[in-house]
């Protein structure tokens, strides 16, 4: 036992002190212990003890306990806490028996001794445990996890066959710790990851999707994606992706679709971008082995309608894995759209606009992120070349919003109706000099000044009026020209 003194948040020790206050022992434990020791913030908080669910119950005002496997959730209340800290779960002391269905124990026992809970968990760097008390940190070691995250080596506690025979979900979860924490998997666990993949396919696709989704999150997916390859177990859960593997593309790519999808999903991550971006970056080319043809004119080979088919294939296996619609629906629209920005020299503002129908404008800016990650995932340096910086350029021109009258608190029909002009040029002259108002001094804009100054500019006459509309009309063009170039200074294009 070592003696180490480590910083437990305040609502933590609570939770340990009221069990050693009642006589009960009382560890931190799993990835909250392994995240202090390498000086991480801990996600979630862990307690073991060898104190039963209903003495833990008796303890604490608010808990819950809804589960086979003895955790009770102790819930923190208190306003600004920290949402890590939410809800300390507490589980006792457990000796598990036989994994009949490759998940889940058939039988669990509470024990009195905290090394037989040790014992029967999944990674080295998971197995250790700290005990609170008199001041002092007293760590709980016996599998030598401490040693493993100074090697940065994930290992599992004893047989890794036994182990992942228990639970097939370790297969995967233990290279997204892998990934998470940039450890390497230990040689003989690693091999026993591969011999056992198999047993992935008996995991629910949500848990398959909980671990993939933290892959894809940490800041290095793509190791991730390509340790799931190199063990043989990307197969069972994305065998799509594998199918890009040794497709080869036309001299504007450096790389297969397999290391061009590895290398835009991991601009994504250095660019910390969202999730679903994420997600689009690895699927925007899934299709391309699909349509892979020779062309009639060239030795390259062609990808017509890439996109189409990759979209389709992006929403099967998005629902395989039971992915929330909305998620499915704003990667979908990613992939669907990704070569709108790539496929032609020319794009008019209008396409631009109907792009941005296409995908939403709520969704717009992130298809530019996509562009971004897949230009740099073909091999070229610059994320942002001329080009590009032009339609990002575009884009925010078309969303900015137009100076129009349609801003005016009135309207034709209102002017109509008090000043009691039949519809007709004279309307619109109203409306543009009152808009020219409007820019000059945005305070004026209310119904009582914009209906009593349009009954004044009725009473001119009509050649005054005219005058004053083209002056209104050129005032609009200039601030328009104006909010234009500053957004393509902005851009550095012209």
């Amino acid at each position: 036992m070592i003696k180490s003194i480590l910083t437990i948040p305040k609502e933590v020790s609570h939770v340990t002190e009221a069990l050693e206050n009642a006589g009960f022992e009382a560890y931190l434990v799993g990835g909250c212990v392994r995240d202090m020791l390498i000086n991480r913030k801990p996600k979630d908080w862990d307690v073991t003890t060898n104190a039963t669910p209903e003495q833990i119950v008796s303890l604490f005002p608010n808990t819950f306990y809804e589960n086979d496997y003895g955790t009770v959730g102790v819930v923190n209340e208190e306003e600004g806490i920290d949402p890590t800290l939410k809800v300390v779960e507490i589980t006792p002391y457990r000796i598990e028996g036989k994994y009949s269905n490759n998940r889940h124990p058939d039988e669990v026992k509470w024990s009195n001794n905290i090394l037989d809970d040790l014992d029967r968990r999944d990674f080295t760097v998971n197995a250790i445990a700290i005990r609170s008390k008199d001041g002092m940190n007293a760590i709980v070691d016996p599998h030598n996890g401490q040693q493993d995250l100074k090697d940065k080596l994930i290992k599992t506690v004893g047989n890794p066959h036994e182990r992942f025979q228990e639970d097939g979900l370790r297969i995967l979860r233990a290279v997204r710790i892998a990934t998470d924490l940039d450890f390497i998997i230990d040689p003989e666990t690693e091999k026993a990851i591969t011999e056992e993949g198999h047993l992935l396919k008996n995991i629910s696709a949500e848990r398959v999707r909980d671990e993939f989704s933290k892959i894809i999150s940490s800041d290095r997916p793509s190791f991730g994606i390509e340790l799931c390859e190199k063990t043989h177990i990307l197969q069972y859960f994305l065998p799509e992706v594998r199918d890009g593997i040794g497709c080869g593309q036309n001299q504007a790519h450096a790389f297969d679709v397999f290391t061009h999808l590895m290398k835009t999903l991991e601009h994504s991550a250095k660019k910390k971008y969202t999730f679903e971006v994420r997600l689009a970056a690895l699927f925007h080319d899934i299709g391309k082995p699909a349509t892979k043809k020779p062309s009639t004119k060239t030795d390259e080979p062609t990808f017509y309608g890439h996109d189409v088919v990759g979209a389709r294939i992006t929403e099967k296996i998005l629902n395989r894995l039971k992915f929330p619609k909305k998620t499915i629906d704003m990667v979908v629209k990613l992939v669907r759209w990704h070569m709108f920005f790539s496929d032609t020299e020319t794009i008019t503002l209008s396409a631009v606009r109907r792009m941005i129908r296409n995908v939403g404008e709520e969704n717009i800016w992130y298809l530019m992120d996509v562009r971004t990650c897949d230009r740099i995932g073909t091999g070229r340096p610059k994320e942002s070349p001329y080009r590009l910086r032009v339609y990002h350029s575009m884009v925010e021109e078309a969303m900015r919003n137009p100076i129009s009258v349609a801003t005016l608190k009135i309207n034709g029909a209102r002017v109509i109706e008090i000043t009691k002009i039949p519809p007709g040029p004279k309307i619109g002259q109203i409306l543009l000099i009152l808009l020219e108002e409007a820019l000059d001094n945005a305070d004026i804009n209310t119904v009582e000044y914009l209906e009593s100054r349009a009954i004044e500019l009725a009473k001119l006459d009509e050649k005054e009026l005219k005058l004053l509309g083209e002056k209104a009309k050129a005032k609009k063009e200039e601030v328009e020209e104006k909010e234009i170039g500053e957004i393509r200074s902005k851009h550095h294009v012209k």
